[in-house]
């Protein structure tokens, strides 16, 4: 058998593939993170809530309705983004103008509401959610038994990450996006609708978190807790790419995830700890993130 440190190879190859799922994760939620900071200029600690918000949403439709996997990929998103743009334009849209740590307060506390409210009708053990009849089984890779399911999470996150890429930097929405940030009375004066675009870039955020809950449920409980479990390690990642850089927060992701995956075979005490330690030096070395704007 093939070693690499003193370690099995194949050994190696799961723990990175796992971390490669770990990351997706990461990636898909510091990317709506990103959106919705790079544009709005708003810490949204509620964006963990708005995850799990997506997995619950899937789950009622499920239970209640009858309404499968597939549908749920397209109605929870909407069904959050919309109950996003209520929040935006209630609360969030009153801190603009004022400093990040308002903005951050508020949706800190949000989020806790949200989360106190399920914690109360569903308490803290996890609701199962089956995987779709077409992603049971596994693949034999021959170093490890690959579930269908996480194998398709791993191609639906890369896809979800380029789209959302594409949008905001090749297409007119995305530039009167990224210009409505730099000067929104000019872009205002060419008759676009500045306060509109905010609310739907906030929206495209929440949904894009809603839609990591979707992809979530399948692989864990849909829990009030599982928002909690993430945001931390997502908020770091975010750090770690450059606060708003959508790139630095799709690459990043990624990688921390195969970086907590080796960590956990070389040194396992410390997988936990990996990423904000590395998000430590980066803050150190680089303020602004390895690809942030200084």
């Amino acid at each position: 058998m093939t070693m690499i440190f003193g370690y099995p190879l194949p050994a190696l190859l799961s723990q990175l593939l796992i971390g490669l799922i770990n990351g997706s994760f990461y990636a898909m939620l510091s990317l709506g993170l990103a959106v919705i900071f790079g544009m709005l200029r708003v810490i949204n600690f509620a964006h963990g809530a708005q995850y799990m918000l997506g997995a619950f949403f899937a789950w009622f439709l499920l239970r209640y309705f009858e309404v499968g996997y597939w549908p749920s990929l397209i109605l929870a998103p909407l069904g959050v983004a919309l109950i996003s743009v209520v929040l935006e334009k209630v609360f969030l849209s009153r801190v603009y103008k004022l400093d990040h740590l308002y903005g951050l307060l508020l949706t800190f506390g949000l989020a806790l509401i949200i989360e106190g409210m399920f914690r109360h009708w569903y308490g803290t053990s996890g609701q199962p959610y089956s995987i779709p009849s077409v992603f049971t089984g596994a693949l034999n890779l021959g170093f490890m038994i690959l579930p269908i399911y996480r194998g398709w999470v791993i191609v639906a996150s890369l896809v979800i990450c380029l789209a959302t890429w594409l949008l905001i930097e090749k297409t007119q929405f995305g530039a009167y996006l990224r210009a409505a940030t730099e000067n929104p009375t000019l872009v205002q004066s060419f008759g676009v609708n500045v306060p509109r675009l905010l609310t739907l870039t906030y929206a495209l955020g929440a949904g894009l978190a809603a839609l990591a809950g979707v992809l979530a449920a399948p692989i864990y409980q849909v829990s009030p807790l599982m928002g909690q479990n993430i945001i931390i390690v997502v908020f770091a990642v975010v750090v770690i790419g450059g606060m708003g850089s959508i790139l630095g927060a799709v690459v990043t992701g990624y990688m921390l995830g195969l970086v907590e995956g080796l960590t956990k075979v070389f040194y396992p005490e410390a997988s936990s700890t990996v990423i904000f330690v590395i998000m430590v030096v980066v803050l150190l070395l680089r303020p602004a993130g390895l690809f942030g704007k200084e």
